[in-house]
C-alpha cells in the first residue's frame, strides 16, 4: 500500500528492481489485477520490472465518499504519476488499458519527461469523447459527424438492456452479470473461458473494499466532462508510442488506427481475433510486441 497526498493505493510489483520499469494502467472502474497474471509474468521474466496497481475506488485501494471528497479524472490521472513516486520513478514504460490509455496518453502530453515509452490498448484517441460518443449509442441518439466510431451492436445491446434491469439481488447474480459483460467484451471471434472468468470476477469481489465505489469513476467524468483537452494535442507526443487493438474490438472499433495516425511515428498492432479484453490466446503476441517497444 501506498499512501501520497492522503491518497491510499494498493500496488503490486514483479521482477528485478534494476530492470526497466514498466507501470500498468488499467481501465476505468477495473481493478490492477485485469492485467493477467501469466501476462505479467511473460513481462517480468524476460527482463522487466512490472507494476500494476488499483486504481482509488476499485479493489484494495482507498474509497471516497464522493458527496464529501468530490474528484475529477484529473485525480486518477495523478494517480499514475504517485504510484512512480512511490517506487522512486523518474519515468517508466506506460502500458495502459481502455480509459487507462487516455490517461496514458495525457501524461505522455503535459509529462513528457516521465513517459519512456506508451502502448495503448483497446483505448481512444484523447480528445476524442469516446464517452460521449458511448452514450449517444446507449440511448439511441445519431453520432454527429466525425464522431469517433460508434461500438458494435452486441455491445449496445447488452448494456442497453443492463441499464434498464434491476441491480443483482445477490452475489450469485452479480457473478452472473459480470461474466456476462466480460463475454460481451471478449468479443465473438474467439473461444470464451466461463469457469476462468468465474475464478476471476470471484477475486474481483473478494478484493473489493466496496463494489458500489466503482460509480465514483462515472461521478468524477460527470465532475469535469471536459477532462479531455478540446484540441488534438497527440501531435506533441514525443514518447515512442505502441497502438494495440483487437481486431473484433467491440466498444472501440477502429480508434487505435485514429491514435496511431495522431500520433507521430506511432505503430499500431492488429490482434487478430482478440475484443476488448486480455485473452490469454495473446499473451504471446502482446507481450512479445510490448518487450520489443519497452527495449527500444
Amino acid at each position: 500500500m501506498i499512501n501520497i497526498d492522503g491518497v491510499e493505493l494498493w500496488t503490486e510489483e514483479f521482477g528485478d528492481v534494476t530492470h526497466p520499469p514498466i507501470l500498468l494502467v488499467m481501465g476505468s472502474m477495473t481493478q490492477g489485477i485485469l492485467w493477467p497474471d501469466e501476462f505479467v509474468g511473460r513481462l517480468a521474466a524476460a527482463g522487466r520490472r512490472v507494476i500494476r496497481y488499483d486504481h482509488r475506488d476499485t479493489g484494495k485501494s482507498a474509497t471516497f465518499d464522493f458527496e464529501q471528497q468530490p474528484y475529477t479524472w484529473h485525480d486518477i490521472k495523478d494517480d499514475v504519476l504517485r504510484v512512480m513516486d512511490a517506487y522512486g520513478l523518474d519515468s517508466a514504460h506506460l502500458v495502459c488499458h481502455s480509459a487507462g490509455g487516455l490517461l496514458g496518453q495525457l501524461i505522455a502530453v503535459e509529462h513528457p519527461e516521465r513517459v519512456r515509452t506508451l502502448t495503448v490498448i483497446g483505448s481512444s484517441p484523447l480528445g476524442g469523447r469516446e464517452g460521449e460518443v458511448l452514450m449517444r449509442a446507449l440511448t439511441g441518439q445519431p453520432q454527429p459527424e466525425g464522431s469517433l466510431p460508434p461500438p458494435r451492436p452486441e455491445f449496445v445491446e447488452f448494456f442497453t438492456k443492463m441499464i434498464a434491469t434491476p441491480p443483482p439481488a445477490d452475489r450469485r447474480e452479480q457473478v452472473a452479470r459480470m461474466i456476462e459483460e466480460a463475454r460481451v467484451l471478449h468479443g465473438t471471434a474467439l473461444p470464451f473461458d466461463e469457469d476462468a472468468e468465474r475464478r476471476l470476477q470471484e477475486r474481483v469481489l473478494e478484493r473489493a473494499r466496496d463494489l458500489s465505489a466503482l460509480v465514483n469513476h462515472r461521478l468524477a467524468h460527470a465532475a469535469c466532462p471536459d477532462f479531455e483537452p478540446a484540441d488534438d494535442v497527440l501531435g506533441g507526443v514525443k514518447a515512442p508510442t505502441l497502438v494495440v487493438e483487437g481486431t473484433h474490438e467491440p466498444v472501440k472499433p477502429g480508434h487505435g488506427a485514429i491514435i496511431a495516425e495522431r500520433i507521430p511515428g506511432a505503430e499500431l498492432l492488429m490482434i487478430d481475433g482478440m475484443g476488448h479484453m486480455l485473452p490469454p490466446q495473446a499473451y504471446e503476441e502482446l507481450a512479445t510486441a510490448i518487450l520489443r517497444h519497452t527495449a527500444r
